[in-house]
């Protein structure tokens, strides 16, 4: 859940976390941090590397001797123009294929810094227009991993963007040019790790339609 909230002419956005269950509350108290806590850490190390995010102000955790209770991430409000889901439900949306081309350096430049967003979806990147310039800033953002990119982990972490065939001829052009690989290796990857997990979620969703149904009766 996120609430907005206006202090001194600043507006913030805090997100609250799931009060978890016994087991992951002892972790994230002992062990691992929380959510919030990495949200922080890794708006943080977004904007060291350059990558832009929503400016973070501050995490809060409420703990017991029993572990972590209840969470909160704060950040600075971003007045955005559209979400990065606008270009996969709007095949006329204006200067699609410019902010495709400008959203794959946007990725590009991710991975080159070693960045594996796992969330990386259509509704955690919310795009900002300036001229013919538009901006990405990364939201969502407990869910990442630091590591070398492969070209295979480039190519998969394009996958949950539920990209359309189209969409992915204009991101794997752009994005091959500057990796420096053909076209076709990266449009073939792209578009079959895409299916694959487009083809995974459809099962998934086909599979608890059944259920519903058998119960039903």
């Amino acid at each position: 859940m996120i609430k907005s909230f206006e202090i001194d002419g600043l507006k913030l956005n805090v997100k609250s976390f799931k009060v978890p269950n016994a087991f992951n509350s002892l972790v994230y108290k002992c062990i691992r941090p929380s959510k919030a806590k990495r949200s922080f850490q890794y708006a943080s190390r977004l904007i060291d590397c350059g990558i832009s995010t929503p400016f973070p102000i501050a995490y809060i955790e409420n703990t017991t001797a029993f572990g972590l209770k209840t969470s909160y991430y704060i950040s600075q409000h971003i007045d955005y123009d559209f979400e990065f889901r606008e270009l996969i439900h709007k095949p006329q949306f204006p200067e699609r294929n410019i902010i495709l081309k400008q959203f794959a350096a946007f990725t590009f430049k991710l991975h080159e810094n070693n960045i594996n967003f796992l969330d990386h979806s259509p509704g955690n990147t919310l795009i900002t227009k300036d001229d013919s310039d538009y901006k990405f800033y990364l939201i969502d953002l407990n869910r990442m991993r630091f590591e070398t990119m492969t070209f295979d982990k480039r190519m998969h972490n394009f996958r949950r963007l539920w990209l359309s065939k189209t969409m992915i001829k204009v991101i794997a052009e752009a994005y091959a040019k500057l990796y420096n690989k053909s076209y076709k290796e990266t449009h073939d990857l792209m578009l079959k790790h895409s299916r694959a997990f487009q083809l995974k979620i459809n099962s998934k969703k086909l599979r608890r339609s059944g259920r519903k149904m058998r119960f039903s009766k």
